[in-house]
């Protein structure tokens, strides 16, 4: 965080049969006959291919459901998954396991460790980070009306590797000073009040939080978590130069929180 003042204003398949008795006792198969059916057509009804397409789109329904569903559960296990885990908690065989983890493993959304166990690949950071504009631009609105409101520069805060990051911040428009936070600034999440509150939302509490000085001298910081977002885990705040009136501003701030989170989610 740089705390350094800056001035304020702002799909029918057809299949040829040759019986020769049809053709002769049929005048609409001869050749050259166009007002006929085809020779030995398969209708075209409704009741042409019973199930076929309708079940191949639910089990391809059904296959998406699953993977996804692996991908939740081995983001929600830091230690990983195994196989037979994965498979007891899907309530499917370990084969059907295998089968979903394979194309995941060649995306780069899951990995094998040296354990064998599941756990999310690289590949998911890529996503995230494409990810992120739109975050930022979902929380934009919310962001502005909280900056003008407390008169302090507000922010976004996301987990990133184990630690905050800044994701977008707007600084007030009318204030003659304020501080400038700088996007994509980090810092642990157990020290500053955006990444404590995020902390916080771990636990399910919404509260506010505070901090005075404990990322920069000088700095004081109300922050709250974004529930209700599945993946995310995220905070909004204001940072300022002064006291900030934590019952006025942890309002405004909460309020804020459930405004990016109702966008987001």
């Amino acid at each position: 965080m740089d705390t350094a003042a800056r001035p304020g204003g702002g799909a029918t398949s057809r299949s040829a049969t040759p019986l020769a008795a049809a053709r002769a006792d049929n005048p609409a198969s001869r050749p050259g006959d166009r007002t006929g059916s085809p020779r030995g057509a398969t209708p075209t009804g409704a009741g042409a291919n019973p199930g076929g397409t309708v079940g191949r789109t639910g089990e391809s329904a059904q296959t998406l459901d699953r993977g996804l569903r692996l991908l939740h559960l081995v983001a929600e296990s830091p230690n990983g998954l195994t196989v037979t885990e994965a498979a007891n908690r899907l309530g499917i065989g370990r084969a059907a396991v295998y089968r979903l983890a394979g194309p995941l493993t060649g995306h780069g959304m899951l990995r094998r460790d040296e354990a064998g166990r599941l756990r999310l690949g690289a590949g998911l950071l890529h996503l995230a980070r494409r990810a992120q504009p739109l975050l930022a631009e979902g929380a934009l609105p919310a962001l502005r009306r909280l900056a003008e409101q407390a008169g302090a520069t507000a922010h976004l805060t996301v987990v990133e590797g184990g630690e905050g990051v800044a994701l977008a911040v707007v600084e007030p428009s009318w204030t003659s000073f304020h501080v400038a936070y700088r996007t994509g600034a980090r810092h642990p999440l157990d020290r500053g009040a955006a990444g404590r509150a995020i902390l916080a939302g771990r636990s399910g509490s919404a509260d506010p939080v505070s901090s005075s000085g404990e990322l920069q001298a000088g700095a004081y910081g109300v922050a709250a978590p974004v529930l209700g977002v599945p993946g995310l885990e995220a905070s909004v705040g204001v940072v300022a130069l002064a006291p900030l009136n934590v019952d006025t501003v942890g309002t405004q701030v909460r309020a804020a929180a459930a405004a990016i989170a109702a966008a987001l989610g």
